[in-house]
């Protein structure tokens, strides 16, 4: 295993091994399939650029990458899971779509590519690395002069224990049992600390709330819930 700077082996074992069921839609990464529309319509309903180039960071299989592809962006995924990336390649070539899948961290990139890319996904990223902040300007550093970046991770709180670890992984079986640590779980405050000194302006914030009765998701805006998405704009 190739060893990054802000990584977590351990972390990224985790997703080598579910890295062959992330296009299982009836299986535990099912969830993300079902809240992909959700999550892709608040990132690209706020881009007006036409065929924008995203930087999809920590895009596993490719869920999310392949929904922005297919809405017409011009999508670049990174991530540190080898196995989930060859997952993405693979799928993404039946699919017939080109996605420029790539074994690097955000850091590296954002080094190389400078003010390249009109928007910048990491979702469910963040509280999966040792020091997030680093994530979050290096995503700064890639975005161009008024880019659009989007975070989405799941709030410290006890009812966010209860209902993301407890009840989403081992009662509801929402997601494999031990992806998320309590500890690592972000507050939004904290999110938007980071963005601020990474000179990124928070713009909105949504959560999506999930109904265990009729087993759907809906976006909830201006709510700081459970699982939430962040917007922010590039100075």
């Amino acid at each position: 295993m190739t060893t990054f700077e802000n990584a977590d082996n351990k972390e990224i074992e985790k997703f080598d091994k579910v890295s062959q069921i992330w296009w299982d839609l009836n299986g535990e990464m099912g969830t993300l399939h079902v809240i992909n529309p959700l999550r892709t319509h608040f990132i690209m309903e706020k881009l007006t650029a036409p065929n924008p180039r995203i930087l999809d960071v920590g895009c596993g299989g490719g869920i999310l990458s392949e929904a922005l592809a297919k809405a017409g962006a011009q999508v670049t995924g990174l991530d540190l899971s080898d196995a989930s990336l060859q997952v993405a390649r693979q799928h993404a070539q039946s699919q017939g779509l080109k996605i420029d899948y790539r074994y690097e961290s955000v850091q590296d990139l954002a080094d190389k590519e400078t003010g390249a890319f009109d928007a910048i996904t990491c979702m469910e990223m963040l509280e999966h690395v040792p020091e997030p902040a680093k994530v979050v300007a290096a995503c700064a550093k890639a975005l161009k002069p008024g880019g659009h970046a989007f975070f989405s991770t799941i709030n410290r709180t006890p009812k966010a224990f209860l209902f993301a670890i407890i009840g989403g992984e081992y009662i509801l079986r929402l997601l494999p049992r031990g992806t998320h640590t309590y500890s690592k779980l972000i507050r939004p405050i904290e999110l938007k600390k980071w963005n601020q000194d990474a000179r990124l302006d928070f713009v909105r914030i949504a959560s999506l709330i999930y109904n265990p009765f009729t087993r759907k998701f809906k976006v909830a805006h201006n709510v700081e819930d459970v699982n939430y998405m962040a917007h922010f704009t590039k100075k």
